[in-house]
């Protein structure tokens, strides 16, 4: 049975082989590190810290999406629910940087753009 996940090479060298990550492995990384930034309440879909930690981290790729550009760099775009009473590009800013460090150290694939789409206004979640 083939593997059908889209998979990034993310070194290659001759004499040792390849290593090539899954673009579901870069969903979790960004996924983990969006729900690390103070103001996101969850991802898109409506996953919380508390739901995934019930769920398990492979959840953590919904609301997350990673594809290869030409020039072989990622561009990963998210989508979040921000706590009502944060600053919209604050968070945003924050998630963009955080996703593209842990992305780049993690795999030494290069992030070209980290999309944000803020979906929803979490009045629960708010600032206290």
């Amino acid at each position: 049975m083939a593997d059908k996940r889209t998979m990034f090479t993310i070194r290659e060298n001759e004499s040792v082989g390849s290593v090539k990550v899954s673009e579901e492995v870069i969903a979790i990384i960004s996924g983990l590190a969006a729900m690390e930034v103070k103001g996101v309440a969850s991802m898109g879909d409506g996953l919380t810290k508390d739901i995934i930690a019930r769920l398990g981290m492979k959840n953590l790729r919904s609301g997350v999406s990673v594809e290869l550009t030409a020039e072989d760099t990622a561009v990963i775009s998210v989508v979040l629910n921000i706590g009502y009473g944060f600053s919209i590009v604050e968070v945003s800013t924050q998630v963009q940087e955080r996703i593209k460090t842990a992305v780049e150290s993690m795999t030494g694939l290069e992030v070209s753009a980290v999309n944000v789409r803020v979906a929803d206004v979490d009045v629960a979640k708010g600032k206290e």
